[in-house]
């Protein structure tokens, strides 16, 4: 049996984004029983899903709740330390066999040189997961941003090996840090394939197009988180100058957000009433419907790896647009239509023009994409050869 300890996701079960539903799915399709998961869970995490155990299971691993202090940005990195240090813990009162530890995100770079030793010690590998270019992200300030590329550069240097969710990321790794000559290896990230279990009649779903004042097939849609990096201001400017007559429909989460203001400022975007900003949908089923009944998908990340968003849409959505970049190419490969930042609005106009045949062959290589290169089934059975080394 080999023990697997998790660390740096929120935890499971799965309340949040990208790592959490990560660890959600590689303990929910594990078939391996010679691998033994403990995954680090937050307290706040734990509590909404009513648990207030320390120690409780869930699919089959063993999670433990670490107590962390409200200290602000640097919240983050002590919940790694301390997360961390219990698992080291538990796994000396286990007395494991080589041991794998695996950190999600590179928070904890200046401090994680002293655990290596630590985890060598006991016969154990220290696996990283460097996610995407944090230091890139325009919410932290400058002295943060420069803590998390020392961070990310100290965790490259120490890591026994870094699993790479993208390839562009895998390139950056070996290209910016060629002097640590790290060792890293490519695993994606994986997404769900069953459609929605909604249909149009449903009640939930009715009542949610009318109040938003959409209509199937006749809105091009955005989900995400509503940050500069996404290329909002873009997305928004490139289809205002369209002459459109769908829907931008953005579900995203614009309460006390600086940057929504900021926008509105410089698109008067509230002038266009094609425009509509709906919040957030937590229902997984209806997101799914209204992903499945877009005209088209925008997809403007530009900073990070392989994003659950993109997988999602080109499993779901028939026509994918997304920025040109090489994160979004790696994975659309031929199934999706680019487009530059000022050429969003001629790219809108052309796809109108589009026959439902071009539409459905190019949602027919989507699903493909997605079949051959993004299940869950595939991602786990990925790690458990990795695991099992």
């Amino acid at each position: 049996m080999r023990s697997i300890y998790i660390i740096g996701s929120k935890g499971i079960p799965a309340k949040y984004g990208g790592f959490e539903t990560f660890v959600e799915k590689l303990t929910a399709y594990q078939k391996d029983e010679n691998l033994k998961y403990y995954v680090a869970c937050t307290r706040e995490n734990s509590a909404k899903s009513g648990i207030s155990k320390d120690i409780f299971e869930y699919n089959g691993a063993t999670c433990f709740n670490v107590d962390v202090p409200n200290i602000g940005p640097a919240k983050a990195i002590a919940y790694d330390i301390m997360a961390l240090e219990k698992a080291i813990n538990l796994s000396e009162e286990n007395r494991d066999k080589n041991p794998i530890f695996y950190i999600l995100a590179c928070r904890i770079g200046p401090f994680v040189g002293k655990y290596r030793k630590k985890i060598h010690k006991m016969g154990g590998t220290l696996l990283v997961n460097p996610d995407g270019h944090e230091w890139l992200r325009e919410k932290w300030s400058k002295p943060v941003r420069r803590y998390w590329k020392v961070s990310e550069s100290l965790m490259v240097k120490n890591a026994d090996l870094l699993v790479c969710d993208s390839k562009n990321i895998e390139k950056y790794i070996q290209d910016d840090y060629a002097k640590y000559s790290p060792k890293t290896t490519y695993i994606a990230y994986g997404t769900d394939t069953t459609r929605s279990t909604l249909k149009s009649s449903d009640e939930k779903v009715r009542s949610w197009f009318k109040d938003k004042n959409v209509s199937e097939n006749e809105y091009y849609l955005v989900v995400g988180r509503f940050v500069p990096e996404n290329n909002y201001e873009s997305m928004i400017r490139g289809f205002l100058a369209s002459n459109s007559k769908k829907d931008f429909v953005l579900i995203t989460n614009v309460e006390q957000n600086k940057f929504y203001n900021r926008l509105l400022a410089s698109t008067g975007f509230d002038k266009d009433p094609r425009v509509k900003f709906v919040g957030t949908v937590y229902d997984q089923e209806l997101l799914k419907y209204i992903r499945e009944n877009a005209y088209a998908y925008f997809h403007g990340h530009e900073v990070g790896g392989t994003n659950p968003s993109l997988l999602e849409a080109l499993e779901s959505t028939k026509l994918n647009l997304l920025l040109d970049v090489g994160f979004n190419r790696e994975v659309g490969e031929q199934s999706a239509i680019y487009w530059k930042k000022d050429e969003l609005s001629q790219v809108i106009e052309e796809v109108e023009q589009f026959d439902e045949k071009m539409i459905d062959e190019l949602d027919r290589q989507s699903n493909q994409r997605i079949a051959d290169a993004f299940t869950w089934e595939k991602i786990v059975t990925d790690y458990e050869k990795l695991f099992k080394g």
